[in-house]
């Protein structure tokens, strides 16, 4: 494994307070990274790209480009393998210079012209050492297979902040968190992580029993909603994830929806049969999206239940 580097003229010069951190897979960050450099205008502040074994020397190009047109200070760190989401934040982690961190996701955009400018607030103002702006997704997108993303979402992700603060650590997402530098340095991400979700669950969990978390009205925009046939193969493929966030925090996981749902089916026999009617059901555009949600959901934990068996 190997890393190549490429910063922006103002690199060297800046001594950062907040390093915002975004790794990356295929994804083109460009427009985020020109939405970031817009904001920071001057302040002491960093944007370090992680691009996690993507091998695309356009992609690299079109990054290496923005780079050099940023007047920000900006740094893109490119490795040749994939490594995975904690690994590669963990990477950006280490790569860092500020006492705070903010990782965003390569498809996410600042909801506000002064998202950092919150950010530098709420880390002035709020004794806080973790910060959870909050999600949001685009209200509209012509693309009708990705409208049942865009439903999951606006019903367990898009949450008030009242819903969020009551919720303590379970709504805690990596797409858009600000975290003191020692929390990580004391609780980095677990790279035993692979593949897709729970990483960030499992953090945030951990962290909230030792250090303070707030949740803050400072929203980003997920742009990058996934097809319907990413979304079935993600809940399918991420059951070994999902186990090892219930053996961490089993009193957590208990607790949870999900987790019982998942337990009971995997009492019932034969329960995997029922899949292709529910794969077929998530795939039908014409029924109602309270029954694709249900059926995306039933699928996600009949995958989970054969994790937990």
């Amino acid at each position: 494994m190997s890393c190549s580097f490429h910063i922006s003229p103002a690199f060297e010069a800046t001594k950062p307070q907040l390093s915002v951190l975004v790794p990356f897979y295929k994804d083109d960050a460009s427009g985020l990274l020109q939405d970031l450099d817009a904001q920071i205008a001057g302040r002491p502040i960093e944007l370090l790209f992680y691009d996690d074994g993507t091998n695309d020397a356009a992609l690299t190009g079109t990054m290496r480009t923005a780079i050099i047109a940023a007047r920000g200070a900006v740094k893109l760190i490119t490795n040749d393998v994939n490594q995975g989401r904690s690994a590669a934040r963990n990477g950006l982690f280490d790569a860092a210079r500020g006492d705070w961190v903010l990782f965003l996701d390569a498809d996410m955009r600042p909801s506000r012209q002064d998202f950092i400018a919150n950010y530098i607030d709420l880390i002035k103002s709020e004794g806080a050492d973790v910060i959870f702006g909050g999600f949001e997704v685009e209200t509209h997108q012509d693309d009708p297979d990705r409208d049942i993303h865009r439903a999951l979402s606006e019903i367990s992700d898009c949450l008030t902040l009242q819903e969020r603060q009551a919720a303590g650590p379970q709504y805690v997402a990596s797409s858009n968190l600000c975290v003191r530098r020692r929390v990580l340095e004391t609780e980095p991400f677990d790279s035993g992580f692979k593949g897709w979700g729970w990483e960030d669950s499992e953090w945030a969990a951990r962290v909230s029993k030792r250090f303070t978390l707030i949740h803050a009205d400072n929203p980003a925009v997920h742009l990058g909603l996934e097809t319907t046939a990413t979304m079935l193969k993600r809940f399918a493929t991420s059951g070994p994830n999902y186990l090892r966030f219930t053996q961490a925090h089993p009193d957590l996981a208990e607790r949870l929806p999900l987790y019982n749902i998942s337990k009971s089916l995997g009492r019932l026999p034969g329960q995997s049969l029922m899949r292709p009617i529910l794969k077929i059901c998530v795939k039908m555009p014409a029924l109602p999206m309270r029954i694709r949600l249900t059926a995306l959901k039933l699928w996600r934990a009949s995958h989970y239940a054969d994790a937990l068996s």
